[in-house]
């Protein structure tokens, strides 16, 4: 199984355009084999791939808006991430408040898996805490979510929300296609890896016994930035 970073963890960092980029050396030194993306600054996807392949790292996933993939923009989007070297192309989260707001927000993300895969790449979708909260029908959100397209589950949310991750993992693992590993203290408390009250070690299991190909750290916490993170790519290295 190989790791990798969503950069978002490391936000505070990104200033400028060229901060971005920089990151790529530091990140392959910690140990990380990939990284996700959380925006690209406004670089060309050209360049970005350069960096990536001078410092060793692969593109293992994005998170973009729900408008990139609308059907009109999906080809570009596709173009990008494909320069990438990105074979799965996500968005971080689409309108869910109501059964109708996630009806609407499944139908882009249906059409946009469909036309994916002609282009042989996988759509999805990330999951927050919300996700998991029934509506008066008695439905979820993620059931919608998983029905159109493939899930990355954020395993930290999807705790918060009440999830077994063990038992929800091996219960959907053909609707899953990336874990996000993340630790946290509270829904508004984020902790480094390890340093909190998810259950890690049950989506560390979960994901060796479905032969998950990437777990890609996520860390929210402010003020800390790469000290976080390497605390938690050293959590990875000795319980993955």
């Amino acid at each position: 199984m190989k790791f990798a970073l969503q950069l978002y963890s490391l936000r505070e960092l990104i200033k400028v355009p060229e901060d971005l980029l920089a990151l790529f050396p530091k990140v392959k030194a910690l140990g990380f084999d990939g990284v996700e993306f959380a925006g690209y600054q406004g670089l060309p996807a050209a360049r970005i791939r350069a960096a990536l392949d001078d410092a060793g790292l692969v593109a293992a996933g994005t998170h973009m808006g729900l408008k990139d993939l609308e059907l009109q923009n999906l080809p570009a989007t596709i173009e990008y991430c494909k320069t990438l070297g990105l074979k799965y192309i996500g968005i971080g989260g689409a309108p869910h408040a109501t059964a109708k707001e996630t009806a609407k927000s499944c139908a882009v993300l249906r059409k946009a898996y469909a036309e994916g895969l002609k282009h042989d790449v996988v759509i999805y979708y990330h999951n927050h805490v919300h996700e998991f909260k029934k509506f008066r029908n008695g439905v979820m959100a993620i059931d919608m979510f998983m029905e159109a397209c493939p899930l990355q589950l954020d395993t930290c949310w999807s705790y918060c929300g009440g999830a077994d991750n063990y038992a929800f993992i091996m219960k959907n693992r053909d609707r899953i296609c990336l874990l996000h590993i993340k630790d946290c203290k509270s829904r508004i408390a984020s902790a480094a890896l390890g340093e909190g009250v998810v259950p890690l070690a049950e989506v560390v299991k979960a994901a060796k016994e479905i032969g998950m190909e990437w777990l890609i750290l996520e860390d929210e916490t402010t003020g800390t930035g790469m000290e976080s993170v390497t605390k938690g790519i050293q959590w990875l290295k000795a319980n993955a």
